[in-house]
């Protein structure tokens, strides 16, 4: 059972060293708010909601982003500087001028905030139809990294959250809570820069496009007290599972417990 950690608002967190890896996994339900509100603007979709398109996330950390876009692309790769232990990603640096990139259609990722611009430029290199980037809102401020980016290349689209999108420090709080805005921003390659960027809200998306089991897949829980329903849940599925296998195979998921319980 995972330990208690306790949920806070982490606005302060996100002011990071120069040299951290500022990793803060994205909540799963904010990256199918863009494939789900804000791609098929750019892209059609089938009957079933994919893309048949390539999608990369170069800043997977432990794979968030990229479970959550593989459940929309017809292929995602993944790669980060730092060997998380997502087992499907390599260690890259993305940045690294001498390392060698197969073209893909999407880039799609949370960067480093201290490295955001550099990741969007990068990833427009590489990036056949697009690049979509999630950032906070102070990403648009200042004159260095307007005169850097947005000068020359403007996001066709800006799509502001009109829910906070809770991110922690080295772990994803199924119920967490925020003090910082964030955004998608998405660029087309192959358009001409836009005067103006586009802009839109991206409606209530957490309830709405959380799936049961994704507090499993994401390990989402460890920030819960032991009475709360999901940790209830949890300690239920392991005695189920410890009884089961006692006589017969035991239950691998928990898709049954409703995700609202936590949220």
């Amino acid at each position: 059972m995972n330990a208690h950690i306790a949920s806070t608002a982490v606005m302060a967190r996100r002011i990071e060293p120069g040299d951290s890896l500022d990793f803060f996994p994205t909540p799963p339900w904010a990256t199918r708010a863009l494939c789900h509100h804000v791609l098929p603007r750019f892209e059609r979709r089938t009957a079933e909601g994919k893309f048949w398109l390539t999608a990369r996330d170069p800043a997977c950390g432990e794979g968030h982003m990229a479970l959550a876009l593989a459940e929309y692309f017809s292929a995602v790769s993944a790669s980060d500087i730092f060997p998380y232990g997502y087992s499907p990603s390599p260690t890259v640096d993305f940045l690294h001028p001498e390392c060698p990139f197969v073209r893909t259609d999407w880039v799609i990722t949370n960067p480093p905030f201290n490295l955001g611009g550099a990741f969007v430029k990068q990833a427009l290199r590489i990036a056949a139809r697009g690049v979509a980037m999630l950032v906070r809102m102070q990403f648009l401020e200042g004159e260095g990294r307007f005169a850097d980016i947005f000068r020359d290349t403007p996001p066709a689209l800006i799509a502001q959250f009109v829910e906070r999108v809770p991110m922690h420090r080295g772990r994803w709080v199924v119920n967490g809570t925020t003090a910082t805005a964030y955004a998608w921003l998405v660029w087309m390659v192959n358009d001409q820069p836009p005067v103006d960027p586009l802009f839109t809200w991206i409606p209530k998306s957490r309830r709405a496009l959380s799936k049961p089991d994704d507090w499993l897949r994401f390990s989402g829980c460890m920030d819960l007290p032991k009475e709360h329903a999901a940790m209830k849940a949890l300690a239920d599925l392991e005695r189920i599972r410890a009884e089961a296998g006692k006589r017969s195979r035991a239950p691998q998921t928990a898709a049954d417990f409703r995700m609202e319980a936590l949220l």
